[in-house]
């Protein structure tokens, strides 16, 4: 199966239904389908072909939406980059994947040329996508399920960004396995936040497309009490979030709107503080939570059932539906229960590798158990209960060795976030001469909260072990963010 065929297919079977919402536009699957096999159509016409790569540079909108669907309908690869992707980098990742098509707005091009860009022959602006005409027969199908659907670069926090390869197989089956889970029906109404340049806010597209269900797109959440307000008039079910939403959520009176609609909430990206998770307990008591882990390279791993949140709520669950994880040590062999060791996936959602980058592609994939697989190795690490319920430890590269001991920066939050009127918290290791790396622990109040260094460090020191407590605390009105809404611990290093 091919991934336009969401689309097709819903659009076959509900033409009538409306399957996006964006501010007062409400878009039918018909609507939505036919405008997809006209922009395929011009996409074509102007030279693209089978695989080629077009770049999606656009805010959250229904543009956005045909462009991706009309990149695949074209037989082409989407590479969608978020509207406020700086003019270096977007002009880094147009080189990069010799885009053969640009759909961007008009006012960026300029920026590009002065920043040396490759301008591609194609480019299309977002008032060349909508058309009021009646309905346009499809392009002929090509392609198969082993081709490319989407090329998603991550940050690049800690280098130039990579290209990840994920065909239509790695993402249909990853779009299954994440609705079996939910248990998502068309009558699902999600609501969605987060950028459609990011795979978990770009898998809330798909999922509905898949089932036949409405997607209520805002282009971000910097206006909370509007998109609450929005989620209550369009009844929404489901509502995916990043820590920094729920971070605001909880600092706010939730009782003035009506929630009971909502079914669930989830969260990927980063790990939900330990007290967001039992504060959204308490507030949204009927709402299912589900708390989720997941990679750009096989866009979800795990997923915790909500009915363990209670039991475990610091873990991430166990390997969704038709995928397998496990742990190893330095030397690739599985560990047992309470042995940290880095998480490796195998499954149909795993990448096929790096866009030309043969050696880091060798790096992650690497052979598994069985002579015909490559296993994708997380570079995170993680631990087992004696039920096989995974947590996560933290990433390879941020674990902090200080006084001969390792320490795990996320360890050292959970505790930040437990001290009243904490509202986020970071941990990072800064150069020492004595000690190799210190402690330092970045935190943001709550809105309205004084917080002391002092006290905060008193706190640490009942509940961590001494080689464990921050050496200094520094107390900041923000945090840097990347594009998708995780704190940017690479700047506060360099900071």
């Amino acid at each position: 199966m091919q991934l336009e065929e969401f689309l097709e297919k819903s659009a076959q079977s509900l033409p009538n239904k409306i399957a996006v919402i964006v501010g007062e536009q409400r878009w039918t699957y018909s609507a939505i389908d036919s405008q997809c096999n006209r922009v395929a159509r011009m996409l074509a016409e102007q030279g693209v072909k089978r695989s080629d790569r077009v770049i999606i540079s656009l805010e959250n909108s229904i543009e956005c939406v045909i462009s991706i669907f009309a990149a695949l309908k074209a037989g082409a690869t989407f590479v969608v980059l978020n509207s406020g992707t700086k003019p270096d980098k977007l002009t880094y990742i147009v080189n990069d994947c010799t885009a053969a098509a640009l759909i961007t707005e008009s006012a960026r091009l300029n920026s590009l040329r002065n920043a040396g860009c490759n301008i591609p022959a194609v480019v299309l602006m977002p008032e060349n996508i909508l058309d009021e005409r009646g309905s346009v027969e499809p392009l002929p199908k090509c392609g198969i399920d082993m081709d490319l659907a989407a090329l998603i670069y991550t940050s690049g926090s800690t280098g130039k960004p990579k290209g990840v390869m994920l065909t239509h197989h790695n993402m249909v089956s990853a779009a299954t396995s994440i609705t079996t889970y939910l248990e998502n029906t068309p009558d699902d109404i999600i609501l969605n936040v987060l950028p459609l340049a990011f795979t978990y806010g770009l898998g809330q597209l798909l999922m509905v497309c898949k089932l036949g269900a409405t997607l209520v797109l805002e282009k971000a959440f910097t206006y909370p009490a509007a998109v609450l307000d929005r989620l209550v008039k369009e009844r929404v079910t489901g509502f995916p979030i990043v820590p920094t939403i729920s971070s605001i959520l909880l600092q706010m009176d939730l009782s003035g709107w009506d929630l009971s609609r909502l079914r669930y909430i989830t969260n990927a990206g980063a790990a939900l503080p330990g007290n967001h998770i039992s504060q959204l307990r308490r507030t949204l008591p009927w709402v299912k939570l589900f708390l989720m882990y997941g990679l750009t390279e096989c866009k979800r791993v795990t997923y915790l059932p909500p009915d363990q949140i209670d039991i475990r709520p610091l873990s991430v669950g166990k390997g969704m539906p038709n995928e397998e994880v496990y742990i190893v040590d330095e030397h690739g062999r599985r560990v047992g229960p309470g042995v940290v060791g880095e998480l490796v996936i195998r499954g149909a959602n795993v990448m096929k590798g790096y866009w030309r980058m043969p050696e880091e592609t060798d790096r992650v994939l690497r052979p598994g158990e069985f002579p015909w697989e490559r296993v994708l190795y997380s570079g995170d690490l993680f631990r087992t209960d004696d039920e096989g319920y995974l947590y996560f430890v933290g990433r390879k590269d941020d674990i902090i060795k200080t006084r001969g001991e390792k320490v795990s920066p996320k360890e050292v939050e959970e505790i930040l976030y437990s001290f009243k009127g904490v509202a986020e918290a970071a941990v990072i290791g800064v150069p020492d001469s004595i000690l190799g790396s210190a402690i330092k622990a970045i935190v943001v109040p709550q809105e309205g909260c004084k917080l002391s260094e002092r006290e905060i460090l008193r706190h640490c020191a009942q509940n961590l072990e001494d080689f464990a407590v921050p050496r200094v605390v520094e107390i900041r009105e923000t945090l840097p963010r990347t594009a998708t809404g995780k704190i940017a611990k690479r700047e506060l290093t360099l900071s």
